[in-house]
């Protein structure tokens, strides 16, 4: 499994969503996204769904009707019914879960300590691959 930690800096938890959302459909894969707050979860979907209309990006909130068949989403806990193999963790609190090859923790500066106790937590784990990546201007950039 992968874990990429994403320090936000200047782009809003939304948008960054919906960067790695995009990317992730491209590649033929689902989606779940991880936010313990409602709020925060509305103003994803309604970030996702106003990507443009050519990177629309469907969305529903788990328990929802369809939500299994959704490629992208929304919910409180790691369970992916949608059968996604990419979680995003949007509030800054990593969660243990089976069955994803990717998962993103996007922090900020509210949620630093924290992920740097995840990362030191998850060093020596078999098989994962940590990867951290930063805003250098508008571009997101891997530092370790």
């Amino acid at each position: 499994m992968k874990v990429d930690f994403w320090q936000l800096s200047r782009d809003p938890v939304e948008k960054v969503v919906a960067l790695i959302a995009g990317r992730v459909l491209d590649g033929g894969d689902r989606l779940l996204v991880v936010s313990k707050s409602p709020e925060q979860r509305e103003a994803i979907s309604k970030a996702l769904w106003k990507a443009g209309p050519e990177t629309f990006l469907a969305n529903g909130e788990a328990g929802a009707a369809g939500a299994g068949d959704q490629p992208i989403l929304l919910s409180d806990a790691p369970k992916p019914t949608n059968k996604a193999s990419h979680v995003i963790y949007a509030d800054g609190e990593y969660r243990e879960a089976d069955g994803f090859a990717r998962a993103f923790l996007l922090f900020d500066d509210d949620t630093v300590e924290a992920a740097r106790g995840t990362w030191r937590s998850l060093d020596g784990k078999e098989p994962l691959e940590r990867s951290f990546f930063r805003q250098d201007g508008g571009k997101w950039v891997k530092v370790a």
